[in-house]
């Protein structure tokens, strides 16, 4: 007999409650997932989250005490020994939230109107290191940071530098992930396994020194791997 997955451990962080009620109302609702935390701020949201250790963090970005740029650092940023899994709440309205949140070690991006269906993607994709949000959102996030990139570049963050090249198919796999598909949607596209495309995005996480595959398509966008209207 299977034993069944445990499911999602989440944590919601968000200063409205109506906010995060509604979240829990429908997360908890999904077989796989529970909610097993909520905070109303920055401070409360890092404090939990080290305790309870969940799989997923949903983090609001305007929160008082310490904004969600801030906590995403403290959970899940680049000297964090044991990061978290961060999924940053936005409402797309500034640019620069998008470059603190993917320097600071969020692995995805949900709007707040992306509706519950998105939200629970999100969650699973999220726990499975998979690819976060649809591919509408991951790539306006990315069109977003390479125009500032080429208009302001001490506004945006430095992209990873690639420390050996890539072969022609970790480059097609790169592309892909740049217009935020999925593994499984990669895996259909090349024509081979899901375990191929695991390993290929391993070894350009390596030659790339990035830490998830956002970092992965920032660089592709920021190097010209991709276009808009690919």
């Amino acid at each position: 007999m299977t034993v069944p997955a445990p499911p999602i451990r989440v944590l919601i962080a968000d200063d409205q409650e109506m906010v995060r009620t509604g979240f829990r109302f429908f997360l908890d609702a999904q077989p796989d997932i529970t909610v097993v935390a909520e905070a109303a701020d920055g401070e409360e949201a890092v404090e939990l989250a080290r305790r309870e250790r969940p799989d997923v963090c949903l983090l609001d970005i305007r929160m008082p005490k310490l904004d969600g740029l801030a906590a995403t650092r403290l959970l899940a940023g680049p000297d964090v020994v044991d990061p978290l899994r961060v999924v940053v709440v936005t409402t797309f309205d500034l640019d620069e939230y998008v470059y603190g949140a993917l320097r600071g070690g969020a692995c995805g991006f949900l709007l707040k109107d992306s509706g519950p269906t998105l939200l629970a993607e999100a969650v699973r994709a999220a726990a499975a290191g998979d690819s976060l949000v649809s591919p509408s959102v991951t790539v306006r996030l990315l069109k977003h940071l390479t125009t500032a990139t080429a208009e302001t570049p001490r506004a945006a963050p430095p992209a990873p530098v690639l420390r050996e090249p890539l072969t022609d198919r970790e480059a097609d796999v790169v592309r892909l992930v740049a217009l935020g598909r999925t593994n499984a949607e990669i895996a259909a596209e090349l024509y081979v396994s899901l375990s191929t495309v695991k390993t290929h995005l391993s070894s350009v996480q390596l030659k790339l020194g990035a830490r998830n595959r956002v970092e992965i398509a920032a660089w592709a966008w920021q190097h010209g791997q991709v276009r808009p209207g690919s």
